[in-house]
């Protein structure tokens, strides 16, 4: 070999070692800065020939990576001191998180020269300053607690909790008969504690567990109550409980079936974004402290129109008469609120019938009627009309109650008394479809799509023959309306023209037809002729406190006779009450008294020193039921 071809070799092989083995500098500001730029590339392997033990660090480094999920790392030298053979480097550090997230903090590195190298000395606190040994940092969500479903009278009544769900694993199951009656007996004892919980039949249960495949899901129950059933059956291998995260009833029984329907449509509502924090976390992955801490974003609370006092005393009054299908239906007129929906087991059976139910209005259909002569026959609250105890009109004989005649007498009475002759020579005499418009205005006919609820408010004749708008004009014949409807007219007179009704804040109810509002004259004779149904007329002896407002009425069918009370009380409640085949009109009307005495006991009850009437001490026998 000769001699230029020997160095160049040896040039060679120096070569390929510089490349293999980076040389350190002379001085610590370059061994800190290569170093960080090395880790801010995630180079580990460079990073670390300039620490001091490099199977800690290595470590250390690739859990803090991975646990701060990182999707970037910047570093910046911020001062480097040096004295004798010992420097600090001082630097800020700032990871990129993911969904945009940033962490940002200063640290520092302790730097020895040993035979002219620097050398970084490998401490946790050179990744954090908070950092001890066997720990590293780890990116963790911080869960939005789920906001809670408050009445519009404040009070909580969904609120973020635990159900337990009844699953079934259809392979283990050797006898689902046997399987279905053990889970139907420990479900069904649980409704005896808790009738929120619905029974469970057990022949029902044995059929659908026969067909399934996979894991089934029974049913959710309370937490308190899926405890004790989960020891019921802790025997069986089929059966398993599963805590789940929902939101549950602070009150089970209030206003079940709504709550339930609420739940459901505000679910993603309550939910918030979730915030995030850095913690220090041991290998076995318990935190030790906190870095960083981004705070959830909870999200606000969602207000239902139904307030809990007046709901509580709608459910109660509504229950005078229980062995009956009674119903009452209350809305605030200055808003369109619906604020409470009540009615008895025995009407449940018929299904939502206090929002939807059509039955015919009776005489309580006369504030529409009144509203038309009042409107489109130049009638006034002192305008003479006849009251005769029966009347024959194109046929059709109409007769008051026990035939009791008045003679001609003023409106305003007329009304007070519920002269059905009087109403009915009114919508007589008015032009086919003049009726419908007019009950439109009052909100009955009109179709509302609202969010959370199912209603519907009514309906109203053409007219086209005298005989059909004979019988309307006193709520018979094709007149059909539901409590809630009656109400929503009742609404209608309080505030002047019909709100639109509403359940949850925020989501809009859909109006099916744009109508104008009454005249505010016909408004002021309306609620002076209601005014003295109360005062003076067939409602006269109400016990309830405040300027109360209604037209009394007696639907007749086949059967008997449904008994109603609509109207409003001056504090911005408007309500229709409704006790189907009840007969007379005072047992709704008794009803609706109970319901507001009831209401400002509950009221009276958080403000001491104030005077109410005992509901029961009314002597009226609708309050023995």
């Amino acid at each position: 070999m000769n001699k230029p071809s020997a160095l160049l070799l040896v040039a060679g092989i120096l070569g390929g070692s510089m490349v293999a083995c980076t040389p350190k500098p002379a001085a610590a500001q370059p061994v800190a800065e290569e170093f960080l730029a090395a880790l801010s590339e995630q180079d580990l392997d460079t990073a670390l020939e300039y620490v001091d033990t490099a199977g800690t660090a290595r470590e250390a480094l690739e859990q803090t990576f991975s646990g701060l999920q990182a999707e970037g790392l910047h570093a910046e030298i911020d001062e480097v001191t040096s004295q004798e053979n010992i420097a600090r480097a001082s630097y800020t550090l700032s990871w990129d998180l993911p969904r945009e997230r940033e962490l940002e903090y200063q640290s520092e590195m302790v730097l020895t020269r040993s035979e002219g190298e620097w050398t970084i000395r490998w401490q946790p606190s050179l990744v954090h300053p908070k950092l001890a040994a066997n720990q590293h940092l780890e990116l963790r969500s911080v869960k939005a607690q789920p906001a809670s479903v408050v009445t519009s009278d404040g009070a909580e009544i969904l609120s973020p909790g635990v159900v337990h769900r009844i699953l079934v694993d259809t392979a283990k199951v050797t006898d689902p008969r046997k399987t279905a009656a053990r889970v139907a007996g420990a479900v069904n004892a649980a409704h005896q504690r808790d009738e929120s919980i619905r029974e469970l039949d057990a022949a029902e249960l044995a059929a659908t567990l026969a067909d399934a495949s996979g894991t089934y899901s029974v049913m959710t129950i309370p937490q308190n109550q899926g405890q004790l059933v989960d020891r019921e059956l802790a025997d069986l291998p089929e059966v398993r409980l599963n805590e789940e995260a929902a939101m549950v009833s602070n009150e089970p029984g209030f206003a079940r079936d709504i709550m339930a329907r609420v739940g459901n449509i505000v679910s993603e509502e309550l939910e918030g974004t979730d915030g995030w924090k850095v913690s220090t976390v041991t290998q076995e992955g318990a935190t030790f402290e906190d870095v960083a801490y981004e705070a959830p974003d909870l999200a606000p609370a969602v207000t239902i129109g139904l307030d809990r006092d007046i709901q509580l005393a709608a459910e109660e009054a509504v229950n005078l008469r229980q062995d009956m299908k009674t119903m009452l239906v209350a809305i605030r007129p200055s808003t369109g609120q619906v604020l409470a929906v009540a009615q008895t087991e025995k009407a449940d059976e018929d299904g939502n019938v206090a929002l939807m139910g059509q039955y015919p209005p009776g005489s309580v259909f006369k504030v529409v009627t009144a509203a038309a002569g009042l409107q489109r026959q130049g009638l006034t609250p002192e305008t003479i009309v006849p009251c005769p105890g029966s009347m024959d009109l194109y046929g059709r004989t109409v007769i008051n109650y026990n035939m009791f005649s008045l003679g001609n007498i003023p409106l305003n009475s007329a009304f007070a008394n519920s002269c059905n002759t009087t109403f009915a020579d009114i919508s007589t005499k008015l032009a086919p479809g003049e009726l419908q418009d007019t009950g439109k205005q009052f909100g009955l006919g009109i179709n509302y799509n609202i969010p959370g609820l199912d209603t519907v408010t009514g309906s109203i004749p053409e007219g086209d023959t005298p005989l059909d708008r004979t019988e309307a004009g006193y709520g018979q014949g094709l007149d059909l309306a539901s409590p809630f409807g009656m109400a929503l007219m009742s609404a209608t007179v309080a505030r002047g023209s019909t709100p639109v009704p509403s359940l949850i804040d925020g989501h809009v109810t859909e109006v099916s037809e744009e109508v104008p509002a009454p005249d505010p004259a016909v408004i002021e004779d309306l609620r002076q002729v209601m005014r003295s149904v109360v005062t003076s007329g067939t409602a006269a002896g109400m016990q309830a406190g405040g300027e109360i407002y209604g037209k009394t009425g007696e639907a007749e069918i086949n059967e008997g006779s449904h008994a109603w009370f609509a109207g409003f009380r001056d504090d911005d409640i408007a309500f229709a009450t409704l006790v189907v085949l009840g007969g007379g009109s005072e047992t709704a009307t008794a009803i609706t008294d109970h319901f507001f005495l009831t209401l400002d006991a509950a009221r009276a009850a958080r403000e001491p020193g104030a005077a109410v009437a005992d509901p029961a001490a009314s002597g009226d026998p609708a309050y023995a039921g």
